[in-house]
């Protein structure tokens, strides 16, 4: 009984002895200064046709710890008076004392922050220091006055390539990737979609990345939409006529289907009964229908195939357009479109249409009033 209390007494002071050296080693982390931000420009205004160069340059400083621990910095922007309630970040490496942000980045974080474009807003920018999920460091805050501008969507979007042998006829240059129609990813998402125009029956063609030929992608030989790098063979469009195409870059598989568009409506000369087709121009690379009567009295729609399982409409209720004035059209099939709306015109007369299918990111509507 006596060594049984023994035993006991000697874990007990054990485990006292031990607790007391865990405390000992624990070390406590002191946040001896903030970081500091610095930028070389009070106001900038962004501009597309150099997007990818330097826009701001900043300096900083990161804050210091006893002792030296390791963390990530992200420099955030926020609309002034916001609280940074709403951010867009960059990340910012730990070992540099400056960095830029091109005028594709600034816009992008713009975009993110739904700052309106063309209009000069005063935009607040600090560096965020984050030793863990939970902690994080704020150095002082500055503030830079913005003007954004409107993306062209076939700068800010990825997209594959589609050189082939009836890429000459539709504008563009034969077995050229870095002069072909391409695909684009709406999702940024590695799956892209969009349509090319094929001219001439048997047409043969394939996919690449980066306007290039390395790591270009064609059929695995079995025609049952599966992609290959090697011993790959070429895609075939049978007939002449728009094609509609979808690919998963990253699961190498892709789907085809023809898509010869038209107009419909009861505001067209043969009402819902009949479609008006388009032509497509090589020179401009759009869909057109060169002159068609449209009431102001009804409604009109773009259906493929002479079918309503395709169909370009507005986004969401019947839109009116005005002549001359590019709108967005969105691709229902595409679930881009809510309910079944159609377009308008507030005045009847002859009018010129023109399909832009070339970026599927941002398919675009123009009517012209003749």
């Amino acid at each position: 009984m006596k060594n049984i209390f023994k035993i006991f007494l000697v874990a007990i002071v054990s485990y006292f002895i031990v607790s007391c050296r865990e405390e000992d080693d624990k070390v406590v982390l002191n946040h001896m200064s903030d970081g500091s931000l610095a930028v070389n420009k009070t106001s900038v205004i962004l501009d597309e046709t150099i997007a990818d160069q330097a826009a701001l340059t900043f300096t900083y400083a990161n804050p210091t710890f006893n002792p030296n621990v390791t963390f990530s910095n992200t420099v955030e922007l926020a609309a002034a008076g916001t609280n940074f309630s709403t951010v867009a970040s960059e990340t910012v490496s730990m070992d540099q004392k400056t960095f830029s942000l091109t005028h594709l980045q600034l816009n992008t974080m713009l975009a993110t922050l739904n700052i309106a474009p063309n209009v000069a807003k005063p935009i607040e920018i600090r560096l965020k220091s984050s030793l863990n999920a939970t902690t994080a460091y704020y150095s002082n805050v500055i503030k830079v006055n913005m003007t954004g501008y409107t993306p062209n969507p076939d700068l800010i979007y990825p997209k594959i390539n589609v050189p082939g042998g009836y890429a000459g006829a539709a504008g563009y240059a034969d077995w050229t990737p870095a002069n072909s129609p391409n695909l684009f990813s709406p999702g940024k998402d590695d799956k892209y979609r969009g349509f090319i125009y094929v001219t001439a029956p048997n047409s043969e063609y394939k996919f690449t990345i980066n306007q290039d030929w390395a790591g270009d992608k064609g059929d695995d030989g079995t025609l049952t939409g599966k992609l290959v790098e090697t011993n790959e063979v070429n895609l075939k469009a049978v007939a002449a006529g728009t094609y509609y195409i979808n690919v998963n870059w990253v699961a190498n598989t892709y789907s085809v289907a023809t898509a010869n568009f038209g107009v419909i409506g009861d505001a067209t000369p043969t009402g819902w009964g009949s479609d008006t087709d388009f032509v497509y121009n090589p020179t401009t690379k759009t869909y057109v229908i060169n002159s068609i009567v449209l009431s102001n009295t009804g409604v009109f729609k773009f259906r493929a195939n002479d079918d309503w399982a395709m169909k370009f409409q507005p986004s969401s209720a019947d839109e009116t357009l005005a002549s001359g004035m590019a709108v967005r059209s969105y691709l229902n099939s595409e679930g881009t479109v809510t309910g079944d709306p159609g377009y308008k015109v507030s005045q009847a007369g002859n009018y010129k249409i023109e399909l832009d299918l070339h970026n599927s990111a941002y398919y675009k509507l123009t009517i012209t009033k003749l």
